[in-house]
Formats: structure tokens, C-alpha cells, sequence
């Protein structure tokens, strides 16, 4: 299921940004101040969302990344809270919440263009940045000890994510109220990193989950009296 939400996730993103770079690329580097060759990388917003169609390629693929998610989110709700025991039923039900919250955040943001409302695509994005911090923590939490490789790698990936987050604010305000040429596009080299961070988190759940079984049988039915 991780790698499953893994290869989707990863699928989706950068075959929006092949066909976007190919059939738009000139516009999707374009920004409100600067153009090619000042700007010459395109946003995650701008790939996902300005142009056909790469936009609709994109909300296809994505969405079948939906059900994947909401699964993991259970499992990981299922196998800390009853196989492992490594958290509580009520700490897991807020990480589950958190889990379920953050997907909706991320379907606000995809499907809410900045083309069609870039208020509702803003607040959705910065949502989403900001249940990935308890999101990640709880992960990390509650993920057993066994598995050091997994640990370490969540670790890492958790300090890249937030990491990314200074440098990148920073440059989009060299951008949005310096109008420094070229700022934007070392934004979005921050922006797509931070994809890769976050897709490659939930990935490692997959380690966790070779020591889950799910089995699905049917109950008998009890004999009819006569």
C-alpha cells in the first residue's frame, strides 16, 4: 500500500511536469513579474495547476493516489494501536484525525487551483504544510523500535521537509516583495523538493508494514434451526 501511494504520488507529479514543460513551458515559468529566461523552472503549483493538460493529467493520477492514502492512515491507526501497541487508542485517534485532515488539505490545494481561487489554494496549501509537522512527529513516535534503517530514514526526511521550509519562505519573499529576478524559480526548486520528502515519508511505511497481516474471511453461518 506505501509503495503503491509512493509510485502514484511520484507518478503524478512528474508526469505533470513533463507534459507541462513540453506543451506550456514558456507560460508555466511565467510569473506576475518575470518571465523566461529570468524564471526557467516551473512551480508545483503552476505545473499541477495553470495549463491543460498537464492540470487535468495530473488530478487524474493524483486522485487515484486518494484511496491509498486514507488506507495507510487507517493501517498506521490499526498497527500502533492494536498489533504494536506503541501508542494509545486516544493518541492514535488524534493522529488519525490529523492523517484524515491533512488528505483533505492536500485535495484542497490540487483540485482548488491558484488560477481558480488563490486564496482557498493558499490557506489549503499552508494547512497542509502545518498538519505535516504533528503528522511526521506522530509518525515518529509512535513507529516501533525495531526497524533502525526505517527510524533513521523518517528521521532525515523529517529535517529535510522542515528544513526546506526557511529557505524557501525566504526566497518567495525575495520574489513576491523584492521582485528579484530568478528568486522564483530557486522557490520552486525548494517547492518540488519538498514533494519528494514528503511522498518519500510515507513511503517508509512499507518497512512497518511487512510485519502486518490483514486477512479477509467470511464467517459461517450459524446452522438454521429446524
Amino acid at each position: 500500500m506505501a509503495i503503491l501511494l509512493t509510485r502514484d504520488s511520484i507518478a503524478a507529479f512528474f508526469i505533470a511536469l513533463l507534459v507541462g514543460c513540453y506543451t506550456h513551458y514558456y507560460k508555466i515559468v511565467q510569473n506576475e513579474f518575470f518571465g523566461f529566461p529570468q524564471e526557467w523552472f516551473p512551480s508545483v503549483s503552476a505545473t499541477t495547476g495553470d495549463r491543460y493538460p498537464a492540470r487535468a493529467l495530473f488530478q487524474i493520477l493524483i486522485a487515484l493516489t486518494s484511496g491509498p492514502r486514507i488506507v495507510l492512515v487507517c493501517l498506521w491507526y490499526v498497527y500502533t494501536t492494536a498489533c504494536i501497541r506503541t501508542s494509545t487508542v486516544s493518541f492514535g485517534k488524534c493522529l488519525f484525525a490529523v492523517g484524515l485532515m491533512r488528505t483533505v488539505a492536500c485535495g484542497g490545494w490540487v483540485y482548488i487551483t491558484s488560477t481558480d481561487d488563490h486564496s482557498i489554494h493558499d490557506v489549503s496549501m499552508v494547512l497542509y504544510l502545518l498538519l505535516t509537522l504533528p503528522w511526521q512527529l506522530g509518525v515518529l513516535y509512535t513507529c516501533p523500535d525495531t526497524d533502525k534503517v526505517a527510524i533513521k530514514r523518517r528521521r532525515l526526511l523529517t529535517i529535510a521537509f522542515f528544513g526546506t521550509l526557511p529557505p524557501m519562505i525566504y526566497f518567495f519573499l525575495q520574489h513576491k516583495m523584492h521582485h528579484v529576478p530568478g528568486a522564483y524559480t530557486i522557490y520552486a526548486f525548494f517547492e518540488w523538493s519538498l514533494i519528494i520528502y514528503d511522498v518519500a515519508f510515507d513511503g517508509i511505511t512499507a518497512f512497518d508494514f511487512k510485519r502486518l497481516e490483514l486477512w479477509i474471511t467470511c464467517r459461517k453461518r450459524k446452522a438454521e434451526s429446524v
